[in-house]
């Protein structure tokens, strides 16, 4: 178990499958376990944090968007060049 205070980020980058998110419900919820199916139950330490990067949810559960933050970028302001372009 890690004991330092340092912040620690899970990133998934990927379209989302609907049996693995599903399963990441327990790590997303106040719970904060990964539950395996081989019934082996992993604690998030409380400095963890996870980071879901998909193209879409269309495969998730009502379930899974509750438990979560989301932020929609537009695809033309992804990257960097639209902030260049306002400052220049």
């Amino acid at each position: 178990r890690n004991q330092t205070e340092e912040r620690k980020w899970l990133v998934f980058d990927g379209p989302v499958d609907a049996v693995w998110i599903e399963n990441m419900n327990t790590v997303m919820d106040e719970n904060k376990k990964l539950c395996l199916n081989s019934g082996e139950i992993i604690a998030m330490s409380a400095n963890m944090r996870t980071i879901i990067e998909p193209m879409d949810v269309e495969v998730a559960s009502p379930a899974t968007i509750s438990r979560n933050g989301m932020v929609f970028f537009e695809p033309h302001l992804m990257g960097f060049q639209h902030i260049l372009d306002r400052i220049f």
